[in-house]
């Protein structure tokens, strides 16, 4: 990487944070407000009332077909639907025009005539690039307009800002909450005000073709997984056409350093040692790219692109401002759905969210403020909703915070409402209401649990003021236990506690800490109140009738999985937990309803477990 490719990328950044100057301001009085308020829903209400506005555009649409663009016909080929399954899907016939530079022109006319609406009308669209979002646009799909992405890696490495050579042209880029240069995402934006993507209704789409084979040897997308964590996982036992040694995330990956001293020599040799770890497992990309921001290594140092394996989210949008997201369906989607980073004044409203592959996130809001997700459905191979706040030592937007999910309906998926686990940068003033987990798959691929918190000592961060009411679970959640590995030494045994699924509401401070060599950061997870959670039973293959099960699992930070130095800094409970007037339903596993693990002062009020009424206040140090 030459001097010039980091003088761009800073110069973007400056821009970037130019471009937000209220943030500091208006973030510090809300938390103040929320931290007070006698009534949390009120400042709920406020979040809602101040990004509901409408964004303006001009009244002049760009229709795409004046700029070239031509639809496609259609071909079929067998593809992965899922984790496990394959059918035959429609995807674009070899030789179809690229709408790429189409759009491009589209959009760019509409910048700069002083923006407007850029209409892709009914039909079938084949684009081999990224949509690159522009202030003051509305790209809008007409009803029955499919944008069928390419499902090839290498064309999402041909047309980023930053030339990084081999690795192609590529894109600042965030990958589970680290900074990096990588494919772009099918959609991007970097540091626009104003900006929209809507659709008629659901027959708009976005088709990522996560699962559409892109070789002779069948690998998709997803492929580039590679080996799955979770024990016990149900109907998401293997990934698509992975075979062990065969290249993914997870992989050692020749092209990156043997040693982090030849990228970073800063280091001391403690440092180093204890940022990779034991062997070279550091070196899969997956490991390798974290590694890379606790060495403190530059931007435009993590490069990764061609010859790496980091799948890029569907839709992708950075240091925007006043963005709306509404009324459209994305599918099969190469990684996370959508992931803003760093936005404000954000509204995802009416939103079909499907995909079933390996971290098919719906939505993954990342130190955003202000956000409202508004009347979405979600079926996801992931967690349906997942709020993040950085990763490692990306902290630099600081917390996600003032986010408001309502009116929302999840089906599969990990967690329908998680916070973390890349949280590092903290979360707060999160309220969740009038939410259905409705579940339908729960015979074959159940939602996993419903209200979710992932965190470890590696991950950190904190998490407070919390807001959960008025969620209807008609088909319970997973009946059976998934687990994570544990550490060597832990108190909490593998294949022990129900952390990756089974419970209703899962606070999982201990989450996955195999995968993590750097263990230092102790999260705090405090002041959450959940009320009126109403779950219903459903009768399995084995004939009993269960909602879950576990009800509760409270898994606290544990403090013998810190690996720095001495003295330890202080690892403390799970505090401030109140559950009110709520029906978990009949859990599988009534004898013992609940797991608590340092944890102090969990409330119960008017909770039915199994018939039984609770009101206790419970603490398991």
């Amino acid at each position: 990487m030459n001097k010039e490719h980091s003088m761009t990328i800073d110069t973007q950044r400056r821009s970037l944070m130019k471009a937000l100057p209220a943030a500091a301001g208006l973030t510090l009085g809300v938390q103040a407000r929320a931290a007070t308020a006698p009534d949390p829903w009120l400042q709920a209400q406020a979040i809602i009332d101040r990004v509901s506005r409408p964004l303006k555009f001009r009244k002049q649409d760009f229709v795409v077909t004046a700029y070239g663009a031509q639809t496609c016909t259609m071909a079929k080929v067998k593809a992965w639907i899922s984790f496990e399954e394959q059918d035959v899907v429609d995807t674009p016939a070899a030789g179809s025009p690229d709408c790429y530079t189409s759009i491009k022109a589209a959009i760019a006319a509409c910048h700069e005539a002083g923006g407007g609406r850029v209409l892709v009308p009914a039909g079938n669209w084949y684009c081999a690039g990224p949509i690159v979002l522009l202030s003051n646009v509305n790209l809008h799909l007409s009803a029955g307009a499919h944008i069928y992405f390419s499902n090839n890696p290498a064309d999402y490495a041909k047309y980023g800002d930053i030339d990084c050579g081999k690795h192609g042209k590529l894109s600042i880029s965030r990958w589970q909450s680290n900074d990096c240069l990588n494919f772009s995402s099918m959609i991007y934006a970097y540091g626009q005000d104003n900006i929209a993507l809507t659709g008629d209704d659901w027959t708009s789409t976005l088709n990522g073709q996560g699962g559409v084979p892109f070789n002779e040897q069948g690998d998709c997308w997803w492929t580039w997984k590679g080996k799955l964590k979770t024990l016990n996982a149900v109907a998401q036992g293997s990934t698509p056409n992975f075979t062990k040694g065969k290249m993914s995330e997870n992989t050692e990956n020749p092209l990156n350093a043997e040693s982090l001293s030849t990228i970073a020599p800063q280091l001391t040799e403690a440092e180093r040692l204890l940022i990779q770890g034991e062997g070279a497992r550091w070196r899969a990309d997956a490991q390798y790219l974290p590694a890379l921001s606790e060495a403190g290594v530059p931007l435009s140092k993590r490069v990764f692109g061609l010859g790496h394996y980091l799948r890029p989210p569907m839709i992708q949008l950075i240091g925007c401002t006043n963005v709306l997201l509404q009324g459209y369906h994305v599918t099969h989607t190469p990684f996370w759905q959508h992931h803003p980073v760093h936005c404000r004044n954000i509204v995802i409203r009416k939103v079909h969210c499907e995909s079933l592959g390996p971290n098919s996130d719906g939505f993954d809001p990342e130190a955003c403020d202000h956000v409202l997700i508004d009347g979405c459905t979600f079926d996801t191979g992931d967690d349906c909703i997942a709020i993040k706040a950085g990763k490692d030592l990306d902290t630099q937007y600081g917390p996600s915070q003032n986010i408001v999910i309502q009116n929302c309906t999840m089906q599969s998926g990990h967690g329908a409402v998680t916070l973390g686990s890349e949280m590092a940068g903290g979360i707060q003033n999160v309220y969740a209401q009038n939410l259905v987990f409705q579940n339908i798959n729960w015979a074959t691929n159940p939602l996993n649990t419903a209200i979710r918190l992932k965190t470890n000592l590696n991950r950190g961060g904190y998490l407070r003021n919390f807001y959960v009411r008025d969620i209807s679970i008609p088909n319970g959640v997973q009946t059976s236990p998934s687990f994570y590995a544990s550490l060597p030494g832990s108190p909490i045994q593998s294949k022990t506690v129900a952390t990756a699924a089974g419970a209703i509401v899962t606070f999982d401070c201990d989450y996955t800490p195999v995968s993590d060599n750097v263990r230092t950061r102790p999260p705090v997870v405090s002041n959450v109140h959940i009320s009126n959670v109403k779950v219903g039973n459903v009768k399995t293959r084995d004939g009993k009738v269960v909602s879950c099960y576990q009800a509760i699992v409270i898994l606290g930070p544990v403090a013998s999985d810190y690996n720095g130095p001495l003295p330890m800094p202080p690892v403390v409970p799970v505090t401030d937990v109140t559950i009110t007037d709520c029906d978990f339903g009949l859990p599988a596993n009534m004898e013992q309803p609940w797991f608590l693990y340092n944890v102090k002062g969990l409330t119960l009020k008017n909770v039915v477990i199994g018939g039984k009424v609770h009101n206790t206040t419970i603490a398991k140090l």
